[in-house]
């Protein structure tokens, strides 16, 4: 699952490789009434919001917006001879040494963002006045893992009132519905174009699904969902059902006068690296932190289009224009054959070397926080 790319460009080098930039694709979905959304086609950097909690209609299938294609039967069978699947005993030797301080969480003063990294994907977020969780998964195993390295960094109990949920895509280790039904039901959920139907199955009464490039907004913060290098898949038979992607966090324009409103934070939910960042960090400049992806990455044969490694997501913050970089998606649960501590040594040596400041990584332990 390789980028289809055009021809090489020298400005764009990760780990030794030349990563060129690839056309845009994306659509948007239509409306119940019929009327077409405004996606990616139609090129608007500041499209007007989508209404909150819309029922809208999607295609069947959004495979047309893979990067790649997904691997076949024979990549499945060589995965099988080869076992790659766990670290070996010397690479789960490490998980003692993963970050773990749990912390209570800190005050919020009027016009900071604070963010806390509860593990894995799962950010407290809270920005604008408003508690955002992003793909919360508090449950201590999810299906086909082993439990989890670390704990959750926050109890749920600890948690302020949850204003908003953002989900990036279906896989289980990013929406976990035994987390999200401890959540009222009126929760505003912020969705993938394709995937209110199933919330919606389970109760939840405040979903707005969005194609890339749309947003949305809820008490002045603006909710705006962006591509990314990645695939979707809940069951046998439905892959690719719902659109996969991150999520652009800030300020709405409404409050341009707010304390924060220069504050903006990137979710990239779960991704590979591609030509994607580059036309985010052109749409959204002046990111003020990327929470970025640097684990689950081996074997890189059969990763490489869908998680990205330390060195790329060093070279996607780059590409995005961000001030900031926090790691995440790796430390919690073991998903590929790396070692439990590698991904934090290989981010902080590329972070290094490219002569950033050091206090611009935000390599957060797990239940740590960090505010702007």
């Amino acid at each position: 699952m390789r980028d289809q790319t055009d021809a090489p460009s020298a400005s764009r080098a990760v780990a030794g490789r030349d990563v060129p930039p690839t056309a845009s694709r994306g659509g948007a979905g239509a409306d119940a009434d019929g009327s077409a959304g405004v996606g990616a086609s139609a090129g608007l950097r500041h499209a007007r919001p989508r209404p909150l909690g819309e029922h809208r209609l999607w295609p069947r299938s959004f495979a047309d917006r893979l990067t790649t294609p997904l691997p076949g039967l024979r990549a499945f069978a060589r995965l099988a001879r080869e076992g790659a699947f766990r670290p070996g005993p010397e690479g789960l030797r490490g998980i003692p040494d993963l970050p773990y301080e749990p912390a209570p969480l800190p005050a919020v003063a009027t016009g900071s963002v604070s963010v806390t990294w509860a593990g894995h994907a799962s950010w407290i977020l809270r920005i604008g006045g408003l508690t955002v969780l992003t793909d919360p998964v508090w449950s201590r195993r999810i299906l086909g893992t082993p439990a989890r390295m670390t704990p959750v960094g926050v109890r749920w109990e600890e948690l302020p009132p949850v204003d908003a949920v953002v989900i990036s895509h279906n896989h289980y280790d990013h929406l976990d519905a035994p987390t999200l039904k401890r959540l009222p039901r009126a929760t505003p959920l912020f969705v993938p174009a394709g995937l209110a139907r199933w919330c919606r199955r389970r109760g939840f009464t405040r979903v707005t699904e969005l194609d890339w490039w749309e947003s949305a907004e809820l008490g002045g913060v603006r909710f705006e969902f962006v591509p990314a290098h990645h695939w979707s898949k809940r069951s046998l038979l439905d892959a690719c059902r719902t659109l996969w992607g991150g999520w652009m966090i800030g300020v709405a324009d409404g409050r341009a006068g707010a304390p924060e409103a220069a504050k903006k934070v990137y979710f990239a939910g779960d991704t590979g690296y591609g030509h994607w960042f580059g036309e985010i960090g052109r749409r959204h400049p002046g990111i003020d932190l990327a929470l970025l992806p640097i684990g689950a990455y081996a074997p890189r044969w059969w990763l490489r289009d869908v998680h990205a490694d330390p060195e790329e997501a060093v070279q996607a913050c780059l590409d995005l224009g961000a001030k900031r970089m926090a790691p995440m998606h790796w430390g919690t649960f073991v998903l590929s054959s790396e070692p439990v501590m590698e991904p934090l040594q290989r981010v902080r040596a590329a972070w290094a070397r490219t002569g950033l400041p050091r206090e611009h990584l935000w390599d957060l332990p797990v239940g740590a926080s960090r505010a702007l």
